[in-house]
């Protein structure tokens, strides 16, 4: 049975999100690409226009076809790095790791990821500061079936944000904000009274039908967003 462009697609993004093609590598040709697959070369086409669509890979008459450099979707949103809103508004950026495990995740997050209850899940809790004030808190389940690079990711060194911006692309991504009341744990944190309001931003991203992370970002009540599309 000849492997799907849905099968070949899935494949090619798998490789590109685990760095098999690393950014600006030149991936196989069709032709070769469809004896790998035992697919029609039609059907590698088509596999390779919705990556390219995607904006993983970038095709060029006569130059091959190529990983992007900075491999994401669409160009429709780009995930902000906490770092640069910071120094953006003038602040000294400054970041804390407060703890990463694999761990087994609450049946939400399952639920949410639509992820069996056994998928292997990394948890990184870490805080963002400005000018030593806590901005951010971040906390963030990211699927190791996706992203298994994460498991050797130094997160004391760069955060969960900054290192899956670099190393981890996705295709869609689902935003949900809202105004909640600090838990004890996050009032504790963020320096607040529990009970006391907080923004939350929360983002679900996917490499095609494969989910990538969940993160619910806590900032004090003062926070405002600002997007430029």
């Amino acid at each position: 049975m000849r492997a799907s462009f849905r099968a070949i697609r899935d494949e090619m993004a798998r490789r590109i999100a685990e760095r098999a093609w690393g950014p600006g590598a030149l991936i196989p040709g069709e032709e070769e690409l469809a004896r790998e697959f035992g697919a029609a070369r039609a059907t590698v086409n088509r596999a390779l226009q919705e990556l390219a669509r995607s904006g993983l890979i970038e095709r060029k008459r006569k130059a091959g076809t190529r990983v992007a450099l900075h491999p994401v979707r669409e160009a429709r949103f780009v995930i902000p790095l906490v770092r640069q809103e910071i120094e953006a508004r003038g602040g000294e950026y400054r970041y804390r790791l407060l703890d990463v495990e694999e761990k087994p995740a609450p049946g939400a997050v399952h639920t949410r990821l639509n992820l069996p209850a056994a998928a292997p899940l990394l948890h990184v809790r870490c805080l963002h500061l400005s000018d030593g004030s806590a901005y951010q808190l971040e906390d963030r389940w990211i699927n190791l079936g996706a992203v298994p690079s994460a498991r050797e990711a130094d997160f004391g060194e760069t955060s969960p944000n900054e290192w899956l911006v670099r190393n981890s692309p996705f295709t869609d991504a689902e935003f949900t904000f809202l105004a909640a009341a600090a838990n004890r744990q996050e009032a504790a944190l963020l320096d607040l009274r529990e009970g006391d309001p907080v923004f939350v931003g929360e983002r679900i991203t996917w490499l095609h039908d494969r989910p990538v992370t969940l993160v619910r970002m806590t900032h004090p009540a003062s926070h405002r967003m600002v997007s430029r599309m």
